[in-house]
């Protein structure tokens, strides 16, 4: 197989790229309850507490390590091991140039580097960025002779959690439909080297068997990792009957907000492979289909679900872009002329957008800012009319895929920067971030630090007690205090600090002092029109139904107070 120059320092430039994005500000936001559940487990496995593990020990049990060797646990080294995986995915089309070629596999590294979905979950304290990755090495290994380090990426698969089986039945279902409609590799056209070697089985199994029993114990220090991960396929199991109340019209809209390039590509592959009846193309489609369809009509469904879809839909897109490289010298002043004119005119559509969604309707302003929207595109059309009459249809067309490129690239990376949590907008919503905002969590931490430091001369010093809240999130926030759980409070044992829902409390009001605080905000999807998620396009802003909680501190604890210091 031809080979370019310069490609491996490209995939170089690929991982740098990947991992600057994923790592830059990542402890900035604070933890979700989705993202603290894990992260209290590896904390508390790195203090020696011996937690109960639930089934994502890969990521517990490596997070732990960090939490050790580098000090207690920080929002930064909770996300670190999804951020540093989650970089390495970009190394995957690598390992595939013998189904992609290696131009659309170059092209793939970067597409799957700048992806609003798969860069939020590699900023997010969990698993599925960790299924999805080791899944596709231990794949990619396999199919270059790689057995043993098929088998290590294969264990630590299994000990990434539930996302992996979804994967896996995406996988077994493509392959049983493409079976079905015959869809095979022809022998003279099957690339060497994807045929296992004499004993390879053996070796990938031992190897699997060997990291899942090293890696899911730690080395036998934590030997419930391995209960946890036996735990993987029930609790996948157990979600095909309990609903999660995510819409499936929020699935597929997140689709279009998110990957709008990725889409209009992959069906331009598509159908242009179908045509041709290409089985490549085929294959990837139908991969996708399925993967799609695993995702959406999964009861406990979220957005990340989507994650194992989007890599048949970057390959799809990256084998479209590498066919359209192929510009001819003489045609390629025409090109940029069109990509130019196209990038402006859909510039000026997009500004215009954002003006009509800020004008109230009916309205005379309204009625012109819509007209201006159908006049744009009506003159991008006519436009690429013109060249394709005057020029020619392919520079036309070449033209035009370009330049909608570009512009779709452009919105893509500001909804990246959006998802990863690296352009926070005031009472913004991110489909790809699970729970809630957490808008006052810095300000409630502060206050419980400073009425410790006030009373014991220290940040840490004085215990809190949690009554009647279930959020990991808090408790995670709050990891430096000690933390005691409980429904209903005893008045009679006056904790100095106690947390406690937005709710009268007579019996606190006469010893404590409270200040609320919202501490979450959960976006109201089920009440949302067709008109705010079209909003929500523009501004990342729905309506958000806000959760109040109100810290107690005893009222001796206060610098005012006459009553001694405890």
């Amino acid at each position: 197989m031809r080979r370019f120059r310069y490609e491996p320092v490209l995939y170089g430039l690929a991982f740098i790229l990947a991992l600057t994005i994923r790592v830059i500000k990542l402890g900035a936001l604070p933890l979700t309850d989705a993202e603290a559940r894990w992260a209290l487990q590896a904390l508390g496995v790195a203090q020696g507490t011996q937690p109960a593990l639930g089934s994502q020990p890969a990521y517990i049990l490596l997070t732990s390590v960090l939490f050790y060797g580098l000090g207690a646990g920080t929002n930064f080294l909770a996300r670190l091991v999804p951020a540093l995986t989650g970089s390495a995915i970009v190394l995957v089309p690598g390992l595939f140039t013998h189904r992609l070629k290696p131009r659309a596999s170059v092209i793939l590294a970067f597409l799957l580097a700048l992806d609003p979905g798969l860069v939020a979950l590699s900023r997010q304290a969990g698993s599925s960025v960790l299924a999805v990755t080791f899944s596709l090495l231990a794949w990619g290994f396999w199919e270059n002779r790689r057995a043993a380090w098929a088998g290590i990426f294969a264990g630590l698969a299994l000990l990434s959690g539930p996302v992996l089986w979804a994967g896996l039945l995406g996988l077994a279902l493509t392959w049983a439909i493409g079976q079905a409609l015959y869809i095979r590799r022809s022998p003279t056209t099957s690339p060497e080297g994807i045929h296992p070697a004499p004993g390879a089985w053996s070796t990938a199994l031992w190897f699997a068997v060997g990291t899942i029993v090293v890696a899911g114990t730690l080395f036998f220090l934590a030997p419930n990792g391995l209960g946890a991960w036996a735990s993987a396929l029930p609790d996948y199991v157990a979600g095909w009957f309990t609903p999660s109340g995510i819409p499936i019209g929020l699935m597929l809209f997140s689709l279009i907000a998110y990957q709008p390039l990725g889409v209009l590509l992959a069906l331009v592959a598509a159908a242009r492979g179908l045509r041709k009846g290409s089985r490549r193309i085929m294959r990837l489609s139908l991969w996708l289909l399925v993967a799609l369809f695993v995702a959406l009509f999964y009861p406990a469904r979220q957005i990340s679900d989507l994650a194992w879809m989007l890599i048949p839909l970057w390959s799809l897109s990256a084998l479209e872009l590498a066919r359209d490289l192929s510009v001819r010298s003489d045609e390629r002043r025409e090109v940029l002329g069109v990509v130019a004119l196209t990038v402006l005119i859909l510039a000026f559509v997009w500004i215009n957008f954002l003006g009509l969604l800020q004008t109230s309707a009916p309205s005379p302003d309204a009625t012109l800012r819509t007209w201006l929207l159908f006049g744009s595109f009506f003159l991008l059309f006519i436009s690429l009319m013109l060249v394709a009459v005057g020029w020619s249809i392919r520079s036309a067309l070449l033209g035009a895929i370009w330049g909608l490129t570009a512009a779709l690239g452009i919105y893509s990376f500001s909804a990246m920067t959006g998802a990863a949590g690296l352009r926070v907008i005031p009472d913004a919503v991110d489909l790809w971030r699970p729970g809630g905002n957490l808008p006052e969590s810095d300000l409630l931490q502060l206050t419980i630090d400073q009425v410790s430091d006030w009373s014991l001369k220290n940040v840490n010093a004085q215990p809190v007690t949690i009554v009647g809240i279930d959020s990991p999130s808090l408790q995670w926030l709050l990891r430096g205090h000690t933390v005691s759980k409980t429904a209903a409070l005893d008045v009679s044992s006056e904790p100095p600090i106690v947390i406690t829902p937005d709710q009268n409390n007579p019996a606190l009001v006469a010893h404590y002092r409270g200040q609320n605080f919202v501490w979450r905000q959960n976006p109201m999807w089920d009440q949302t029109g067709l008109s705010d998620w079209i909003r929500w396009l523009g501004f990342h802003q729905v309506l958000q139904n806000p959760q109040k909680v109100i810290v107690w501190v005893r009222s001796d604890l206060f610098i005012d107070s006459a009553a001694p210091k405890p």
